[in-house]
């Protein structure tokens, strides 16, 4: 059995889900999400909590179970809490601004680069070195956090670039001439 799979999801307050036909709908305070169930992984509800049954034990199923309970308890605490990444910028004259509804990074380039948020996704600058991304979907979250940092990943050498926070760089030596 999966340990992942087997585990149950408490649904938090001002969650409601309902599960049709195979899909799986989750409405909170901050949105609504649905899953599609891929064949033979059902769910089931019990008051406030849901768990995650696999019909086979075939190595296809078995995969998806663990998967399938680690998406919805993702969907459960997306549509009521959220999740966020942040991003720091790191770089003489390396910074980032909003324009209107894009964000602006200048990040060594002899251009702004601008990056415009997908539906669904908020982007906040703190301060010219901060980034923060979030949004409903944790996939979504990280996914824009990565498209993000690869306009300019940290270098190798000097650490220069965008990385996650407490991200930690393993900086080369340089040169040791003599």
């Amino acid at each position: 059995m999966s340990r992942i799979g087997k585990l149950k999801i408490d649904l938090p307050k001002g969650a409601t889900v309902d599960i049709k036909d195979g899909s799986v709908k989750m409405k909170g305070g901050l949105g609504e999400m649905s899953w599609q169930l891929p064949p033979g992984i059902t769910v089931e509800q019990d008051g406030s909590e849901l768990r995650v049954v696999r019909a086979k034990e075939d190595k296809k199923t078995r995969a998806l179970h663990g998967l399938s309970r680690a998406l919805i308890a993702n969907m459960a605490k997306g549509v009521t809490e959220g999740f966020s990444k942040t991003l720091e910028i790191q770089g003489v004259g390396y910074k980032a601004e909003m324009k209107k509804d894009k964000l602006a990074l200048f990040v060594g380039y002899s251009h702004p680069v601008e990056f415009e948020a997908p539906e669904g996704i908020t982007l906040k600058t703190e301060n010219p070195t901060t980034i923060v991304v979030s949004g409903i979907d944790k996939g979504r979250v990280g996914q824009v956090s990565a498209d993000i940092r690869k306009f300019r990943p940290p270098d190798a050498y000097k650490g220069k670039g965008i990385r996650y926070k407490n991200e930690k760089i393993k900086l080369k030596p340089g040169k040791s001439g003599a």
